[in-house]
């Protein structure tokens, strides 16, 4: 039988596909140490499991929700971005989906008419492109930097008669890039100017370290808001990455269509996982700074251990955001023999047991990136394998 074309076309997540490979060498019992996967590894907060379990216990979490979401969620949703950001979004403009993924992908499916093309700055989430493209809509890469930053200039110079939405990812996966107010007002001015929507990935937002400030595009102004999507959710913040919850927020003309779209395609997100997120959402913070120093630490010991290995380059310096390093990794390329960073992590992963995934995947080559969301005392032994790995095939190149 003969499957579809468009699904033909479409890239396995090289995230998902790294850590299954890590997992089963761990099954099969070598010891892996995989930063491949955007996943914290603090455990979900005692409150927000506590709520889970009470809506079992009380007979809440047994049947349906509406496809959007349970009203309560989307009031506590709309309350928490009213407290961040200084901006209301009245519940019916807040649809609530399995995980940010969903949203992401049933906005698309929404917004986007056969060639219709999404502009996304380099580098970006790998599953940006290949969702854009089952939606019969056309990914368009736009250039950076060297410091991964693009201006309007360069948004200008891609775009097109068919240009429908812009995927704005601040802080960055996979760089920890956050974009200034200066940058982002500039940005919004030219997508109204141009009637681009702006898709606007904030699922880091409370990941900032060392100083840095997170400006969301909410704060600009009220006039820019017919032209933005929001999209949050709750893996990253509260470390529920297993509960798959999140949401978009946006003009009610969009969100209703997602909720017409998700009536079909997954009648609504599990009930338990729902009314966790209403405690994460309205609830103790206290647990969020918590985990953000813990990672703020890691950040701050891992980021000179990897900038000093052979042929590793950090040329936007260190990361202001998320979880991430993303290294220019061309030099060691040269240096250990490896046509290209796929075939570099594909080593790594064999001989070193460290799960990383190639920038390839992220749109651009010649680059790696390795989460930090793990304890120091893996992330010590995964740079030594790193490095050890590296001596040995310089010195075998040397030869």
């Amino acid at each position: 039988m003969e499957l579809s074309r468009k699904v033909m076309q479409i890239q396995p997540s090289a995230t998902l596909k790294i850590s299954s490979q890590a997992k089963q060498m761990i099954a099969d019992g070598v010891d892996v140490i995989n930063l491949g996967i955007g996943e914290p590894d603090y455990q979900t907060p005692a409150n927000i499991k506590q709520a889970a379990i009470d809506s079992i216990n009380n007979g809440q979490a047994s049947f349906y929700t509406p496809a959007t979401g349970l009203p309560a969620l989307k009031q506590a949703i709309s309350q928490r971005i009213e407290a961040d950001h200084h901006y209301h979004f009245d519940p019916s403009q807040i649809v609530v989906t399995n995980g940010a993924k969903l949203a992401l992908f049933t906005l698309f499916q929404v917004i986007i008419n056969p060639g219709d093309e999404v502009l996304l700055p380099v580098p970006y989430w790998v599953s940006y492109s290949e969702q854009v493209k089952l939606a019969n809509g056309t990914p368009v890469e736009v250039g950076t930097d060297r410091q991964l930053r693009f201006t309007v200039a360069d948004l200008e110079a891609q775009r097109t008669p068919h240009t429908k939405a812009l995927v704005l990812n601040s802080p960055q996966n996979p760089s920890g890039l956050v974009f200034s107010r200066a940058e982002l007002t500039a940005i919004m001015n030219w997508a109204v100017q141009h009637d681009v929507l702006v898709i606007a990935d904030e699922i880091y937002e409370k990941l900032l370290y060392n100083g840095n400030q997170f400006t969301s595009v909410l704060e600009l102004g009220a006039e820019n808001m017919a032209h933005i999507v929001l999209i949050n959710g709750v893996s990253k913040a509260y470390s529920m990455t297993g509960w798959r919850i999140g949401y978009a927020a946006g003009p009610k003309a969009i969100m209703a269509k997602m909720g017409v779209v998700l009536g079909h395609a997954s009648s609504n997100p599990a009930a338990v996982s729902q009314y966790a997120a209403i405690e994460a959402f309205s609830g103790d913070q206290s647990s969020v700074e918590t985990m953000r120093q813990g990672f703020e630490q890691r950040l701050n010991e891992l980021y000179p251990l990897i900038a000093g290995l052979p042929g590793f380059k950090m040329p936007a310096g260190k990361p202001a955001g998320a979880f991430y390093l993303f290294p220019d990794v061309t030099e060691a390329l040269r240096l250990t023999g490896y046509a290209d960073a796929t075939a570099f992590c594909t080593a790594v992963l064999s001989e070193a047991h460290v799960g990383l995934v190639p920038g390839e995947a992220f749109g651009l080559p010649g680059h790696i990136r390795l989460s930090y969301a793990t304890d120091m005392a893996s992330l010590r032994k995964a740079y030594q394998r790193i490095h050890d790995f590296m001596d040995k095939k310089i010195a075998t190149q040397a030869k």
